[in-house]
């Protein structure tokens, strides 16, 4: 299963590269519980946990595809250095609001900075893997490989901000959300050798948005996302119900550990079946492996019920990604995958509020409901319009 994955890392700078994107993208998991912890015990409310954290989300939901065109437009190195320096100013704001028990409109305010400020990093470490490799399934295992480190991400992230936010202090989960932040975007930026170039004289005008399997997929990430969102706010209110809330990232932790582990598998096989017929498959699975997390009611039975829901998780954003590689046209390469990750933002948004409401009013246990509901929403959506994602995409 390894084997693939060695002939990637041949290509001058790409270790570089990767390892940087990766450091610089592990708070994409780590800030949103960060936020929740810390909002939680600074006002004893899930439901303003899930509102304060939704803010952050939708604000990078919105934000993202923009800075993605900047990107597109300028080059990553120079749109990256401000924006991160800003987003490490929002998050330390947000924290001193907390600290300083401000009206609650300061932590909305300084969530919305927090978010919008927020950088796609992934998309931009997609793009780097789109610029320097040309062989297709070459292309397909290293997509492969960045779901199975943002997989590593998010197994790691959630259990490591529990830990410091509750063995050491509240601020402490995001104070290390900065300095990872800050010191892998920054070093990503200053690797100009495999930084793709600026599209000088590409068609003026249109969105990839706009092009109906681009669409077809952020619709179903949106979706995708209120799971992800829900989950999260959910599973912490789940293991504080049975008396063990730091146990909440291991239980987060289990389902990004499902998701690596069939990342790994399925990016090591080379796939005669077309992507479409593979995302469809994915969605399938998607929603049947959510259903066993609805009958659980202790702590033990649940880690292994996220762990099985998680499996699916992977294939179907790897292939997603790889569909708006082959849709999107280069020089809007960026945008279009800033697109997936905005949806996603948007639908944890949703799922963050919506689940930190259903949780205070019917507890946890009844609350992963919605969570289930929303991964039936993301297969229908998939299903019903799979004939779109055929739009643009090559042969292979």
């Amino acid at each position: 299963m390894v084997g693939p994955y060695r002939g990637l890392f041949g290509t001058p700078g790409v270790k570089g590269f990767v390892f940087a994107g990766f450091v610089g993208r592990a708070p994409m998991s780590m800030l949103g519980i960060g936020v929740i912890l810390l909002v939680n015990a600074v006002t004893g409310s899930y439901a303003t946990a899930g509102a304060v954290a939704a803010t952050v989300s939708v604000a990078f939901a919105i934000a993202a595809p923009l800075s993605g065109r900047l990107v597109d437009r300028f080059g990553q190195s120079r749109v990256l250095v401000p924006f991160i320096l800003l987003h490490a100013a929002s998050i330390s704001a947000l924290m001193l609001c907390a600290h300083a028990r401000t009206p609650q409109w300061a932590l909305y305010a300084a969530g919305v900075a927090s978010g919008a400020t927020g950088l796609s990093l992934g998309s931009m470490v997609r793009a780097r893997w789109s610029h320097v490799l040309d062989d297709p399934s070459r292309l397909h295992t290293a997509f492969s490989f960045e779901s199975v480190a943002d997989e590593l991400i998010f197994v790691g992230g959630p259990a490591f901000v529990t830990a410091l936010t509750t063995g050491v202090n509240a601020y402490a989960g995001l104070i290390a959300t900065i300095i990872l932040a800050l010191s892998g975007t920054l070093v990503f930026a200053c690797l100009r050798g495999t930084e793709p170039p600026v599209v000088r004289h590409q068609r003026a005008g249109g969105s990839p948005i706009a092009i109906p399997g681009v669409a077809l997929l952020s619709a179903v990430f949106l979706a995708m996302g209120a799971v992800f969102g829900s989950v999260d706010i959910i599973t912490v209110a789940f293991a504080d119900e049975h008396g063990n809330k730091a146990a909440a990232g291991l239980l987060l932790a289990s389902v990004a550990a499902g998701s690596m582990i069939s990342g790994l598998w399925f990016g090591s096989r080379h796939w005669k079946i077309g992507l479409r017929s593979r995302f469809v498959r994915g969605l399938s699975l998607f929603a049947a492996g959510f259903t066993p997390v609805l009958l659980m009611d202790d702590i033990r039975a649940m880690a292994l019920a996220l762990f099985l829901a998680g499996l699916s998780i992977s294939p179907t954003l790897i292939t997603g990604f790889s569909l708006v590689e082959r849709m999107v046209p280069a020089g809007q390469l960026t945008e279009g995958m800033a697109w997936i990750s905005t949806s996603i933002g948007l639908g944890v948004a949703v799922g963050a509020w919506a689940g930190g409401r259903l949780t205070d009013a019917y507890g946890a246990s009844n609350a992963y409901g919605f969570s289930y509901a929303c991964a039936l929403l993301a297969v229908a959506v998939g299903l019903g319009g799979s004939a779109l994602a055929r739009v643009r995409q090559r042969a292979g």
